[in-house]
């Protein structure tokens, strides 16, 4: 239902054509700043434990971001989930349990072609730390299974459609690398638990 509701509300902005005219005379090049807020899935890898048959699922969030343009084609982001991912993590028998996310990046960005364009492809590329939290796994003795929180390198493709100098609807895609170490009862007793999920966001912004 969560994932129902920001779509719906996202198409219906973008279908509003008269909140989108056209300023007359004005242009989307020297505006500094843009923020974007979009319905994104996140999947975490699909074998974190290689050879433990055990999984964890997809979910949908709010994520928002804020970039400074420091020209027309170069910008530096913030990026990061505005409420947290429930993961249910499943195994041979089914759910054992789930666990929540919630990611926050800073990158580099390059922004192709002109500010006015109708369609800017980019891409970007920086460094993410995502926090884990809300572990509820199952075990037979009812020990309490953490996580530590993974962080690394973000890579993101996307493109912004211009509607008007101020409005532009953005599709991205983006990749997180970074493992996380397993403790139980607080002594860790596995490492490099694979995280590196993938997210896809449809959003709407404004550049000022």
């Amino acid at each position: 239902m969560r994932s129902i509701a920001l779509t719906t509300a996202i198409a219906s902005f973008i279908a509003a054509p008269a909140a989108f005219a056209q300023d007359g005379g004005d242009t989307a090049s020297g505006k500094r700043f843009s923020v974007v807020g979009s319905a994104t899935i996140l999947q975490p890898d699909s074998d974190p434990l290689p050879g433990a048959r055990i999984d964890a699922d997809g979910d949908v969030a709010p994520t928002l971001s804020a970039t400074y343009h420091v020209t027309d084609n170069i910008g530096v982001e913030l990026w990061g989930a505005a409420d947290k991912f429930n993961h249910r993590v499943r195994g041979d028998g089914g759910k054992i349990g789930t666990v929540d996310s919630q990611p926050i990046a800073l990158s580099g960005q390059y922004h192709f072609g002109d500010a006015d364009q109708t369609f800017r492809p980019f891409v970007g590329l920086g460094y993410h730390q995502t926090n884990i939290s809300d572990e509820d796994i199952a075990t037979a003795d009812g020990s309490h299974v953490g996580l530590t929180s993974p962080k690394g390198a973000i890579g993101t493709v996307g493109v912004d459609m211009n509607i008007n100098p101020t409005w532009f609807a953005r599709a991205d895609a983006r990749y997180l690398h970074g493992d996380a170490d397993a403790k139980l009862a607080g002594q860790t007793v596995e490492r490099d638990v694979r995280y590196n999920p993938w997210t896809v966001g449809i959003g709407l912004g404004a550049r000022f």
